[in-house]
């Protein structure tokens, strides 16, 4: 039996709960901070961590007392939440556990709030090996477990999903949170188009609420604006948490994170993976918000592995990234098995039909989570866009199918069979070396892929093109010369590695390495500023 108490305070929540690992019972005692106007003000939220928390803390331990009896008796351990989170109310929160358990005599636990997000909803969930959306109001994260850690599969590369909803709604002179002010009003509007902005499995929303601001400074309704941004923001989100189901043969998606509590969004995504079928599953409201709650059920499972931190090294991690933790507990299988070659293959985006014996029909298939309008919309660009650049690819000398046909109203192409598996089952530094040297031609030509994961390479058969590395799918591309979108579609790969190998380090150094060579050395130092550009960072 493992009974912990946990305390939550990384900005606008202090929290503290106590869970029991033996009954699964979880008691939650919040006080929650709303700013007068504008968004969370860090010195503001820090005074009421001060004055909230030990309130809160007093309150949980009287129910273990009234539960369970003594709390130095009932409890086993005290975790907090470390980071990621504003410094001041990080360090009011952690202050007291170290105070809690110096004076219970108990061990210290420090857990990442993110990764506390989604623990709690795969517990709860009871989940294996899923893929976790985290959609938050500083962040958002597309994570996946694999080789000892949660691994980014795709981020944010501005602003959290929250705080652009909460930006826009500001600019309307709504007060703080505006999220649910926003789905009020835009269960009222009629969609309007605003920017789409999805970079393989990254995402940026910062463009989308500058747009939707414009929208509505032009006198466009403020319920159509809010329907747009709900429709836009909430589709992206459901894409890329399909393109990371697709990528890893995942068949579990967990949602986390305060933004989660919006019906729209939890509609989207349940009805992707109804499609899919895959299976969704979204805690309640109270584990979805920032709450202790969570922070005691990773504090159990992280004290049960014998997870704990000294006192002298408890200081707390204002930029803790969850792919930065190491894994010490059972967090389920690891995502990104193996998936067998069928004739007839469902992506993210598509059906792809075998049609002997050197031809493939490539259907994109419409989304009925997505507006019909934005639907259709993506699905004819970006049928032109994948013909048009595998062939322009093919042009340049980079291995690419030959496209025989293209119909966009119908989103179908039809294009030559290549390669006997994805990348994905096939892992070599040899041929991600000739992904690096296959995009560099690529961005000399003056265009990106868009999604350049194991997914979408290709790899030769036995035989005349034996070794043979084909890039497929160009439907994200487009043409550019900036150097930033270059390196982005290295990121893109990067990451996708760190979700499909067991040890990307080695097969990172290769891709780099060709891409150095055959590339510009600009867009390699152009990386490692994305690398630190994370929200947390």
């Amino acid at each position: 039996m493992t009974r912990v108490l946990g305390i939550e305070g990384t900005a606008w929540c202090a929290s503290a709960a106590v869970f029991d690992a033996n009954t699964d019972d979880v008691l939650i005692e919040s006080d929650g901070y709303a700013p007068d106007s504008g968004g969370i003000h860090p010195r503001e939220a820090a005074e009421h961590m001060r004055e909230a928390v030990p309130t809160v803390v007093e309150a949980v331990l009287d129910r273990v007392d009234e539960e369970y009896g003594d709390p130095a008796e009932a409890l086993d351990a005290v975790a907090f939440s470390r980071g990621p989170g504003l410094g001041p109310c990080l360090r009011i929160a952690g202050t007291a556990a170290r105070a809690l358990a110096g004076a219970l005599e108990l061990p210290l636990v420090g857990v990442n709030h993110m990764v506390a997000h989604l623990e709690v909803g795969r517990h709860r969930a009871g989940f294996d090996a899923p893929v976790c959306l985290n959609a938050s109001g500083a962040n958002a994260h597309v994570l996946g477990y694999r080789d000892g850690r949660y691994r980014v599969l795709g981020e944010t590369m501005d602003t959290g999903v929250g705080n652009a909803i909460d930006k826009f709604a500001r600019h309307a002179g709504w007060s703080h949170p505006g999220g649910p002010e926003v789905e009020r009003r835009a269960r009222e509007g009629e969609y309007v188009e605003l920017p789409y902005v999805v970079k393989g499995m990254d995402f940026s929303f910062a463009g989308i609420t500058s747009a939707a601001e414009q929208a509505l400074d032009e006198g466009t309704p403020v319920a159509d604006v809010c329907r747009g941004l709900e429709e836009t923001v909430f589709a992206m989100l459901a894409e890329v948490s399909e393109r990371a189901l697709s990528l890893t043969g995942a068949d579990e998606l967990v949602l986390c994170g305060g933004v989660g509590q919006n019906d729209r969004l939890r509609d989207m995504l349940a009805t992707m993976c109804e499609a899919r079928g895959a299976q969704f599953y979204a805690p309640e409201p109270r584990f979805l918000r920032d709450n202790a709650g969570m922070i005691a059920v990773l504090g159990a499972a992280m004290y049960a592995a014998g997870d704990t931190v000294p006192v002298e090294d408890s200081r707390v991690r204002p930029a803790f990234r969850p792919d930065q933790v190491p894994v010490t507990w059972d967090a389920g299988t690891p995502v990104a098995g193996p998936a067998a070659e069928t004739d007839r293959v469902r992506g993210a985006e598509a059906v792809v039909e075998l049609d002997p014996p050197d031809a493939v029909t490539k259907r994109r298939v419409r989304k009925a989570y997505r507006h019909a309008d934005l639907d259709e919309r993506l699905r004819r660009r970006r049928t032109r866009t994948e013909a048009r650049l595998t062939s322009e690819a093919r042009r340049l000398g980079v291995p690419t199918p030959l496209v025989r046909d293209v119909d966009p109203p119908e989103g179908r192409l039809i294009l030559e069979h290549v390669g006997g598996a994805d990348l994905r089952t096939a892992l070599s530094e040899s041929r991600v070396r000739a992904v690096g040297q296959h995009l560099a031609r690529c961005h000399a030509g003056g265009f990106v892929h868009g999604d350049p994961t194991p997914r979408n390479v290709r790899v030769g058969d036995a035989g005349n093109d034996h070794e043979r590395i084909y890039l497929i799918d160009f439907g994200l591309g487009y043409y550019t010369d900036d150097v930033e979108d270059h390196a982005m579609d290295l990121h893109i790969f990067e990451g996708a590695l760190g979700g499909t190998a067991d040890d990307a380090a080695p097969l990172v150094e290769a891709f780099e390495d060709a891409y150095a060579t055959a590339g510009d050395d600009r867009v390699i130092r152009q990386l490692r500023e994305i690398e630190g550009r994370g929200r947390y960072q």
